[in-house]
């Protein structure tokens, strides 16, 4: 099971950090990543990391901007946005499966129910 941490509203320019919190799986040896669902548009990805933390991937949309990590002792993976703009407005979700590239390509075993973010201009 996944967890998201509860979004927010958030000016634009303003930060803002995400958190996923993992339970009921060996979570510590899956790759995980976060996707995002803007109004009218698809799901589209936004980063990922291995289970190790060593390799990470970005959307060209939120590179500079947003940084994954993890804390596999904590069953927890984080999103720290910054330089937040209007149209990183979505429902954010997290996601883990036991593939890397599979999580890059959005086929995920396992998904949060999501958590809206909002970036007033």
């Amino acid at each position: 099971q996944l967890v998201e941490s509860e979004g927010g509203l958030v000016q634009a320019g303003g930060s803002l950090r995400l958190s996923c919190a993992a339970s009921g799986g060996t979570f510590r040896f899956y790759a995980m990543g976060w996707f995002r669902q803007g109004p009218g548009k698809e799901r589209e990805f936004v980063a990922s990391i291995a289970w190790n933390g060593i390799s990470t991937n970005y959307a060209d949309s939120v590179k500079g901007r947003f940084t994954i990590s993890r804390d596999n002792a904590k069953n927890t993976m984080y999103l720290q946005m910054s330089s937040l703009k209007p149209e990183d407005t979505a429902v954010y979700y997290c996601a883990a499966d036991a593939n890397l590239g599979r999580v890059t390509s959005g086929e995920c075993e396992y998904w949060g129910q999501g958590t809206q973010v909002t970036v007033s201009s």
